[in-house]
């Protein structure tokens, strides 16, 4: 097992200064507990804010730092301004409600953004100082957004995990985030993006598809030369613990005691931490609804509603606190008799055991969040009811509900909705309640904390080979491969047009080349050591139009068509066959086109291209995704092939080889190669090159080429500078 380092925004442990004594201990929480088994036997760090110890004297800071070593955690120590600015104002204060969907809980403004920012790179300057090769780093949650790709671009070879504990919005509201952008540009930088639920995936993929242009392909896309593989997984908890508590008779006596307290009364348990999010109010009123339309449910059902204190500072949340506080005493104010009260609110943390005899004391658990990224407290309470009894409501916006399909599902929205809820699982039939419990006991228990850890690090670990990346043809980089070239007595340089000399362009118009070009062009032309190919896909009458006045050689529809220097347009193919497969395929591209604005058919001789472009990028992506589809039938029957291209489907006649120009080029005139491409169909070309030769992809999709570039900016630099060492 490579060594795993950590990154959160706090540490997994609490510490205390009492009277000049330090204690640090560990903390007890659902993550912590799944990390600390890989975190111990990687001989792993963890990194993240130790919490507020800016009241600490400097020497017990210092112990508190050796405390810590010990355990393997690195403090990051943050300014009571830094967590003010960074955590509260904004990461709590603005990407918390915007990504819960609750709109009217953002700030009318903010200026803390650069806080954020700051705070993020301190993260990654103490995790690069830490960091050694072979690590894998593993980033969690909404406060680190932007730290996975200031690790990139520190540590571009390091094998870095993302994972989101909240959902992750729709478009349409993650687009109202004016820094929509750098999020999305600073998560791109991880190579595993994990989500608890396929739903924020599809979510994630569209956002990204919108902001950067690239495509996702199933659970990966392509992003400046790396595949960043996303995945869909959702989080457990130790069931096991859980389990084994439950079994505890002192805790069962405990149970037993509360149920006592209460009577007769059937209990429906709340547990939340008090955040907005959580759904605390409208589950009160919909119980309040219920004791309103079922009168003799009056002194025979109970609320228990356990709120644990959270931002107790932040202005908000103290509002909200009294806004629960007073509508509990509404209720009770209501209905309570002398000898009952219906809802029993307790404003206060509980231990373990203490929370695992409420669960198991409950009849109902209510689990009703307004929006929640996974909420465990649903999969707490069924690993709790070891005699598969009990009945759990769940919030179909909870990402727990895609996989707790037994449970009673409400519209959180819906307060008439959820009382009539309340009302059913009070009658629910005692085999029908053991039957869902037996299956999401046996769920829980099987999916939980540590198989959540297992699956996420094994797909980091096992995907994308660093070692296999091309280099990046720049500074010291580039003057090796120059070096390289220099004694060779003849150069052949064999280049695609689009998408490498100059930028890609659906459009003949938009491509053509400009002057500095041209004029590059002319001087590699005329240097006597060096033979020029052009290859594009474009048809032969525009690249003799564009480049037809130069001595060089050129290769239209990717090489069908070839014209030698000084030479005539040929064919490289004796029985080019027939073109009866365009008949059957013209009327399908006219279907996709009518039913795409934006894009275009471009037909060559022995190829047919769909251009999208120019259409809505989420829409012209699902519309290639279904041409594809379509065109599987042609495929199979016609001797043509579909190839995937930068916004364009293309079908075109099979034997379209570029490989075959380097041995040809090779047999005019022994010499080196130094191929260079944009697109899936250049690999073949890279293939091709000879040991001693020079491969060089531009763009960000995965290749076998030695080097990569990023635009044709950089492709014209490094001819030159070829040009003067020649």
């Amino acid at each position: 097992m490579s060594r795993l380092v950590l990154v959160s925004n706090r540490l997994p442990v609490t510490v205390k200064v009492d009277r000049g004594q330090v204690t640090v201990g560990r903390s007890s929480g659902g993550l912590a507990t799944g990390l600390s088994k890989p975190h111990e036997t990687s001989g792993g760090l963890w990194i993240g804010w130790p919490g507020d110890l800016s009241r600490v004297p400097p020497k017990l800071k210092q112990e508190v730092d050796l405390r810590l070593r010990a355990l393997r955690c690195v403090p990051l120590h943050l300014s009571h301004g830094e967590v003010e600015r960074y955590y509260e104002s904004f990461a709590n204060g603005i990407l918390w409600p915007t990504f819960h969907y609750l709109l009217d809980r953002i700030p009318n403004d903010s200026r803390d953004w650069e806080s954020y920012w700051k705070v993020n790179q301190k993260f990654a300057d103490l995790v690069a100082v830490h960091h050694q090769k072979g690590d894998s780093i593993w980033v969690h949650d909404y406060q680190l957004m932007l730290l996975p790709g200031m690790l990139r671009s520190r540590l571009p070879d390091a094998r870095i995990g993302f994972f989101l504990h909240i959902p992750f919005p729709s478009w349409e509201v993650f687009r109202i985030l004016p820094w929509r952008q750098q999020i999305i540009e600073g998560l791109m930088g991880a190579d595993l993006i994990g989500f608890h639920t396929s739903a924020y995936l599809r979510h994630f993929t569209v956002s990204m598809l919108r902001l950067t242009g690239s495509e996702p392909n199933v659970d990966r896309v392509l992003y400046k030369g790396r595949e960043v593989r996303l995945t869909g997984l959702a989080m457990g908890i130790d069931a096991h613990a859980f389990d084994s508590t439950a079994r505890d008779e002192l805790v069962q006596q405990e149970a037993q005691v509360i149920r006592q307290q209460h009577g007769q009364s059937a209990i429906f348990l709340g547990i939340d931490r008090l955040d907005y999010t959580k759904g605390i109010p409208r589950r009160l009123l919909s119980f309040e609804r219920l004791l309103e339309n079922e009168p003799a449910l009056r002194g025979r059902v109970k609320l228990i509603q356990l709120a644990v204190p959270s931002r107790e500072k932040v202005p908000a949340y103290e509002v909200f606190r009294r806004q629960v506080e007073e509508l509990v005493g509404r209720i009770n104010g209501a209905y309570a008799t002398p000898t009952w009260t219906p809802v029993h609110y307790l404003y206060r943390s509980l231990n373990h055991r203490q929370v695992c005899a409420l669960y198991m004391a409950a009849d109902v658990m209510l689990v009703t969040p307004l929006r929640d990224g996974m909420n465990l407290v649903a999969k707490e309470f069924a690993a709790s009811r070891i005699r598969d009894d009990g009945v759990l409501i769940l919030s179909e916006l909870a990402g727990a509900a895609a996989e707790m399909g037994e449970a009673l599902f409400v519209n959180p929205y819906d307060i008439e909705g959820t009382a009539n809820a309340m009302r059913d699982a009070l009658t629910m039939d005692k085999t029908e309640i053991q039957r869902r419990m037996t299956l999401l006991r046996a769920r829980v228990g099987k999916m939980d904390v540590h198989a959540w850890v297992n699956t996420f690090l094994t797909e980091l670990n096992t995907g994308g080979d660093v070692a296999n990346r091309p280099r990046a043809l720049e500074g010291d980089v580039m003057l090796d491969v120059l070096q390289r070239l220099r004694p060779a007595e003849h150069l052949h340089l064999i280049m695609e047009y689009d998408g490498a000399l100059v930028p890609f362009s659906p459009h003949p118009e938009q491509a053509m080349p400009d002057a500095e070009l041209m004029e590059l062009l002319q001087a590699l032309c005329s240097h006597p050591s060096i033979s020029v190919h052009v290859v594009s896909g474009r048809d032969r009458q525009t690249l003799e139009r564009w480049l037809g006045g130069l001595a060089l050689s050129l290769y239209a529809e990717n090489g069908w068509w070839q014209r030698q220097v000084g030479g005539t347009w040929q064919t490289a193919h004796e029985d080019s066959g027939g073109n009866d497969w365009k008949d059957h395929l013209r009327p399908i591209l006219k279907d996709f086109t009518d039913r795409t604005p934006g894009s275009f058919v471009e037909e060559k001789s022995m190829a047919v291209a769909w251009h999208y472009q120019d259409a809505e990028q989420s829409f012209g992506m699902q519309q290639a995704q279904e041409l594809r589809l379509h065109l599987g039938q042609l495929v199979r029957e016609a001797e043509v092939e579909v190839q995937p291209l930068a916004r364009v489907v293309e079908v075109r006649r099979l034997g379209m080889n570029k490989g075959a120009l380097v041995p040809a080029a090779l047999a005019a005139r022994p010499g080196m190669v130094v191929a260079v491409g944009d697109d899936h169909s250049d690999e073949e070309l890279y293939a091709a090159v000879p040991a001693d030769g020079v491969s060089i992809h531009l763009g960000p999709l995965p290749t076998r080429a030695h080097y990569r570039m990023h635009n044709p900016t950089g492709l014209r630099q490094f001819l030159r500078a070829l040009l003067l060492s020649s």
